[in-house]
């Protein structure tokens, strides 16, 4: 019992194992008692209990998907007034071969994807974000940014004092909001500087992006009103003047759409909604300023109601895959993804954004930035004693 809470009120001072039991099927308790625990690996016990446990989910979900197939397709066109288009449609083979002669390996679309990787010690923190385009024609461009992080204390005639002050800006660093905040902002570059890298420096008529593109980084600013105002000007001629767009997720977010993914068959999409509704509620959940929330409201009115979401599947050994396009071309859209996924059906995911992302790790990646970083400590005379060897437990 925690110190200073009355005995009537202590049963409710923590909650969630009712939450865990309904979800693992066992109480805390049980869990957390090492005398139930396997010796060693077990291996056999453990084969066992993993394939009874995964035929059981899959059993469930193949029951799942004939009922959304039975049920929950034939209601969809009726579902909502505001996008009369829900429904499921079907691709031929043909319709995704014209597609991969006629534009895809002609070199009319450009696919973007990007790293980030940083390094953090005591000193300094750098940060790189590095984009890269490519076409079937080959590579379109590559763009990278830095970022250094240099703390800085009040300077006075006082060394003790400056020292404590270093000593106590290091230590509170990660209760810091303002760190959590920048953290924020570089995935908030990033996912702006795939957009933009997609919209301005390809030529390709058609772009192709990953996950959604009014992302949440962006309609937030992620706390920046600079950010946000470039990110909305930027997503608004994405969408109401090139159009000729298609993001395919590779999140498990969505789960509950993804479940009426599975229920289709290879060669089929399904259109659901549109973005406005997504737009609304992340607007009005999050913290801005007046003049911050004016512009993110009008975006959400304005702009959201032009994209739509949807799924498709080439395969049925390959997850659906979410996907976001211009509701005026979100016909085409779908079948230059679709034609794209179907060159790697396992994955079933467009070869482009595979291809962009191991040339932007190949020219930005890992190995090759925490080279530079050794290389200047050596100049600098640090060597490694700056390096701590691991990262955060996850």
């Amino acid at each position: 019992m925690s110190e200073g809470v009355p005995p009537e009120e202590a049963e409710e001072e923590l909650f969630g194992d009712d939450e865990f039991e309904a979800a693992f099927g066992e109480q805390l308790a049980v869990t957390l008692d090492l005398n139930r625990w396997s010796t060693g690996l077990d291996l056999d016990i453990v084969m066992e209990r993993f394939r009874r446990e995964i035929a059981n989910a899959v059993t469930k979900e193949d029951r799942l998907r004939g009922l959304v197939r039975t049920e929950l397709f034939p209601r969809l066109p009726g579902r909502s007034n505001a996008f009369p288009e829900a429904g499921v449609y079907h691709v031929t083979p043909e319709e995704l071969s014209l597609v991969h002669e006629r534009l895809l390996f002609q070199g009319r679309a450009d696919a973007v994807a990007s790293s980030s990787v940083s390094h953090d010690s005591i000193p300094i923190g750098i940060s790189q974000i590095g984009v890269a385009i490519v076409g079937y024609g080959g590579t379109s461009g590559a763009f990278s940014q830095r970022l250094y992080r240099k703390e800085v204390a009040q300077r006075s005639g006082d060394g003790l004092q400056e020292a404590m002050d270093y000593i106590a800006m290091r230590q509170n660093r990660f209760k810091d909001r303002h760190d959590a905040q920048s953290r924020l902002a570089r995935r908030g570059i990033r996912a702006y500087a795939e957009r933009a890298a997609l919209l301005d420096k390809s030529s390709a008529e058609w772009r192709i992006g990953l996950n959604n593109p009014c992302a949440h980084e962006l309609l937030t600013g992620s706390g920046y009103m600079s950010l946000l105002q470039k990110s909305l000007g930027l997503l608004e001629r994405l969408i109401h003047e090139h159009k000729k767009f298609v993001f395919v997720s590779n999140t498990l977010q969505d789960r509950g759409f993804l479940t009426m993914g599975f229920a289709l068959d290879p060669g089929e999409f399904v259109l659901l909604e549109t973005l406005e509704n997504d737009g609304k509620h992340l607007v009005d959940g999050w913290q801005y300023g007046d003049r911050s929330k004016r512009l993110a409201r009008h975006f959400v009115r304005e702009s959201c109601p032009h994209v739509v979401k949807g799924l498709f599947r080439v395969s049925d050994h390959s997850p659906p895959r979410m996907f976001y396009a211009h509701r005026e071309l979100v016909h085409e859209a779908v079948r230059v993804a679709m034609a794209d996924s179907v060159l790697r059906q396992e994955r079933g995911f467009p070869m482009l954004l595979d291809v962009a992302e191991m040339s932007c790790r190949a020219a930005f990646g890992e190995d090759g930035f925490q080279g530079l970083v050794q290389d200047a400590y050596a100049h600098a005379g640090a060597n490694l004693q700056y390096f701590s060897g691991r990262g955060l437990r996850r």
